[in-house]
């Protein structure tokens, strides 16, 4: 399946904010020439949100959903020419980019680790160094 997206814009409504201006249907470059015959699902603008389900792209493409989501976004940026369009594309681009690692040096041993996102300011020891010096509390 060649996949493509087809940009759905909402100018005249005023209830749309800035994200929400911009629907991206994915469409079945193989299938009919014009939407919504070649229609697949759309385009989400995050894969997994937090505490939902398996949107319908993921279903759709699997392991190979965030490839072909990078995919489809970088295709469309390389020929849109709108200004509002493109800014909305990469933004789109950045909500798909893996979020940073947090590592921070313990203070009891000296060796990194990785933060919980939650107390990433507060923590001074690993999770090792925590159970020695407190138990099995953490």
């Amino acid at each position: 399946m060649r996949v493509g997206l087809h940009l759905y814009k909402h100018d005249d409504a005023e209830d749309y904010s800035v994200g929400r201006r911009f629907r991206f249907a994915v469409v079945d470059l193989d299938k009919g020439k014009k939407y919504p015959l070649n229609f697949v699902c759309m385009l989400p603008t995050q894969l997994n949100p937090k505490g939902k389900g398996l949107c319908v792209f993921v279903n759709v493409f699997g392991d190979r959903s965030l490839e072909v989501a990078k995919g489809l976004l970088l295709d469309a940026l390389e020929i849109e020419s709108d200004a509002e369009v493109r800014a909305e594309l990469g933004r789109r681009l950045k909500l798909l980019e893996a979020k940073p690692v947090y590592q921070k040096k313990c203070d009891g041993c000296g060796n990194l680790f990785q933060l919980r996102r939650a107390k990433r300011f507060k923590q001074k020891f690993c999770q090792e160094c925590l159970k020695k010096k407190f138990g099995s509390r953490e």
